[in-house]
């Protein structure tokens, strides 16, 4: 009946002692050490895939400075352009409404000169034919005819006096 009690131990309890020691003498004298390494060279995986993390948040970082302190220069740039533009603006207005003046002021010149050479043009029309008219006009009050060339200087003399007192009058 000592057979039938399993809390004695019988011969293969020994056995399975002695597999059991030589399995965790084994496990640990060869499946540890290489687990041991196993899990380190995962931990060293690791803390260098942190030490990159780091070292890339620092240059994203760093980047991010870079971006944009490039882009305040860009930012600044445009400033400028667009500054230099408006002052290019303004300069060819001014330049524009200068010649545009000045060629205003010739044309309001050339046409008063031309006015002028058109009414001294019509002075000396009408003074001729003033001349012609006053000669016919005597010839019929006096009755006689007058001798035109003879009279001549006293018909130049009126017609400067007319033009004199017509110039006065387009300067008024």
């Amino acid at each position: 009946m000592t057979g039938s009690i399993f809390l004695l131990p019988n011969e293969t309890w020994f056995v399975e002692l002695a597999v059991v020691v030589i399995i965790l003498f084994l496990v640990t004298k060869y499946g540890l050490p290489r687990l041991n390494a196993a899990i380190e060279a995962r931990q060293e995986k690791i803390r260098t895939a942190l030490a990159a993390a780091d070292e890339a948040r620092a240059a994203a970082d760093a980047a991010g400075d870079e971006r944009t302190r490039v882009l305040n220069e860009a930012r600044e740039q445009a400033r400028d352009i667009v500054a230099n533009a408006q002052a290019m603006s303004d300069q060819i207005k001014s330049e524009a409404g200068g010649r545009g003046q000045a060629e205003y002021d010739r044309i309001v010149a050339a046409a008063n000169a031309e006015v002028a050479t058109a009414r001294q043009r019509a002075i000396d029309e009408a003074s001729a034919k003033i001349g012609e008219i006053v000669f016919d006009l005597v010839a019929k009050v006096v009755g006689r005819e007058v001798d035109q060339a003879a009279h001549q200087d006293l018909v130049r003399e009126a017609v400067a006096a007319l033009s004199v007192e017509a110039q006065r009058e387009s300067n008024h």
